[in-house]
């Protein structure tokens, strides 16, 4: 029996229509998951990935091939001279801050300048004045510059900023994170990159590119940035890594990170991969294609609700340079309602009803649905978001296309 038939009327007819109309997004997201694919199986036969390889090491991880293959996997892919590929890293902002930690000494100066950073990042750069180990108590100075109206970066106000400011390290991050606004593409990014570097060339870029590695089919390496980091729970682990965050970039920075990650004398030398390098290597070779399907949900949802009467960003057909899908619910409880139906509708914990509650590095109550094999794994299907204004529930990840089309269709069909 097919499964829609299982659904309300009004919502069958909604996904017929849906299907018909995103076609053609769909079988572009597809020649894109082509061509990532391609690109990461060409460095995996460049760098001679062995079965070997896959079994990780122990104790202090001397002479791990397989670790450093997988470094030089990414560097390849992401077109940078070393990377740092760990699963000692624990979330991206701990990944995050290992390679700001790596960039900035005491003294020095970092800018933002894609607006106020993501939650838990405030509590890394020091705006709790009682959270210890922050960049503030090292002794940096940190700014950001406000978006403009348009939600775009304020480059009428950016160039005073950096003469003015003089920052060592430029940060940019690509998603929008709980923010409603456009997430920047690669070719945004490059502009901003090539803006800051006209005017300040010593200065480092840095960029936050959790959630947009193979959304498209370049990546900011590619135009001047001089470290990235991103999470392993998202696209680049494919669904398959269960631990790690990376970094990619200028060997310099990179293995200043390394240093800020072990210690002085150990740099990017040590650390066992154990039971993890697996997982980490073929996640990998999946996430374009993971990342594909969970780009093609997010159009699917898209298109679903504002057909149903959300408001939701970005649109099923503008153009797309991550997986995060917003909807905007206008209360509380709603976005209770919407991830409780998603996580109802979740492989894993799919009896468990999520409550909004205060969560470890975020000023608001969060509500978070996420029935993952991953613990907090966002290339999974899930939803969550702070209980502000405007309310909006942030929804992404999905390792199948068909998962998503199911559980967001059922989903609509328990909320109205």
């Amino acid at each position: 029996m097919d499964w829609k038939q299982k659904l309300p009327i009004k919502i069958q007819q909604a996904v017929q229509k849906v299907d018909q109309q995103i076609q053609p997004q769909i079988e572009e997201i597809n020649r894109r998951i082509d061509n990532n694919q391609a690109k990461v199986l060409e460095a995996f036969t460049d760098q001679h990935v062995a079965e070997s390889h896959l079994s990780g090491s122990t104790g202090y991880g001397h002479f791990d091939e397989g670790r450093q293959t997988l470094d030089k996997v990414y560097a390849q892919v992401f077109k940078t001279p070393a990377a740092l590929v760990r699963p000692q890293f624990v979330s991206g902002t701990h990944t995050i801050a290992v390679g700001l930690f790596g960039c900035l000494k005491p003294g020095q100066k970092l800018l933002y300048i894609t607006g106020k950073p993501y939650d838990t990042l405030q509590e890394v750069i020091g705006k709790n004045a009682q959270q210890p180990g922050s960049l503030k108590e090292y002794g940096v100075q940190f700014k950001y510059q406000p978006l403009n109206a348009q939600k775009n970066v304020d480059y009428e106000h950016l160039d005073a900023t950096l003469q003015e400011f003089q920052p060592d390290v430029v940060a940019i991050q690509r998603s929008r994170g709980y923010e409603v606004r456009p997430s920047y593409t690669v070719n945004q990014i490059a502009a901003m990159i090539s803006f800051v570097k006209q005017r300040c060339p010593q200065t480092i870029i840095f960029v936050d590119n959790c959630y947009g590695e193979f959304s498209e089919e370049h990546e900011p390496t590619e135009y001047g940035a001089d470290l990235m980091a991103g999470s392993l729970y998202k696209n680049a682990g494919g669904g398959l890594a269960t631990t790690g965050g990376y970094l990619v970039g200028r060997k310099d920075l990179i293995e200043q990170a390394a240093i800020r990650l072990t210690a002085p004398g150990i740099g990017s030398q040590e650390g066992a991969t154990g039971p993890y390098l697996r997982g980490m290597i073929e996640g990998f070779f999946l996430a374009p294609q993971v990342t594909g399907n969970a780009i093609k949900g997010a159009i699917f949802t898209a298109a679903l609700l504002e057909q149903l009467g959300f408001e939701v960003t970005p649109k099923w057909n503008e153009e797309r340079t991550d997986l995060i899908q917003t909807i905007v619910l206008g209360s509380g409880e709603k976005m209770v309602q919407f991830a409780r139906a998603i996580q109802k509708y979740s492989p894993i914990d799919s009896f468990v009803s999520p409550e909004a509650s205060e969560m470890d590095g975020y000023e608001d109550k969060i509500i978070m649905a996420a029935g993952t094999f991953v613990e907090g794994s966002t290339i999974e299907l899930s939803a969550d978001g702070p209980l502000r204004p405007p309310y909006a529930l942030y929804l992404q990840g999905g390792l199948t296309y068909s998962h998503v089309r199911i559980a967001v269709a059922r989903a609509c069909a328990e909320i109205l």
